[in-house]
């Protein structure tokens, strides 16, 4: 039986061998305890983080902790996504960081975990402006997207790309998903969104539920 704490703290720990021997462990039983050790897992992250901000750790700490948590996701994924996601694919959907935010950790977990979901990603990556976001949807009949930001401007970033879409007459044709350290129920209102996530199983869940409407 896996200790989930052990779990998290070895992640904070970045202990790269013990995370994937206990995530390997967890799958040789079933993966039934999958979801309890992905939020072992992202417990660990907040221990990564506090670290950061107490100057424990540095950003090359932080980058290892993302690719580690990446791994992680890879270990686990076919038993956090529903079966009936690998038939096929989904939806199309946008995913990407807004404008004048450099972070793309936790959207690059998010897509490997909406991709092993059966969704088809376009991945715009970083720093990415309204209106490349709406023409993208455009040119592709895209109706999913999904902003990603760790910086609290990215609030302002993702209000601008939503208002883009009701400029461009599209915003009743897509459903926008935020996410991200700055994002709450409050930004979700602000930014005139349709939904928040804090974690990638959530996200992935909401953008199902879409899809299966779409």
């Amino acid at each position: 039986m896996i200790d989930f704490e052990e779990l998290a703290q070895a992640m904070g720990e970045l202990d790269e061998d013990a995370v994937k021997e206990m995530l390997n462990e967890v799958m040789a039983d079933g993966g039934s305890q999958a979801a309890k050790a992905m939020e072992a897992c992202q417990k660990g992250m907040d221990i990564v983080g506090s670290q950061f901000e107490s100057g424990e750790y540095f950003v090359g700490d932080l980058i290892f902790a993302g690719e580690l948590m990446t791994d992680a996701v890879g270990i686990l994924k076919d038993a956090l996504v529903s079966g009936d996601g690998g038939s096929g694919t989904k939806a199309k959907m946008i995913l990407c960081t807004v404008k004048d935010d450099l972070h793309d950790i936790g959207k690059n977990i998010v897509r490997s975990m909406l991709e092993a979901g059966g969704f088809e990603v376009t991945d715009l990556g970083i720093d990415v402006p309204p209106e490349k976001i709406v023409e993208t949807a455009r040119e592709n009949n895209i109706r999913i997207v999904g902003l990603s930001g760790v910086l609290t401007l990215a609030i302002d970033s993702m209000k601008n790309t939503v208002d883009a879409f009701k400029a461009a007459g599209m915003r009743d044709d897509v459903k926008i998903i935020i996410g991200g350290a700055p994002v709450s129920a409050d930004a979700c209102a602000h930014v005139g969104a349709d939904a928040w996530a804090i974690n990638p199983q959530e996200t992935v869940r909401i953008c199902s539920d879409w899809a299966a409407q779409l």
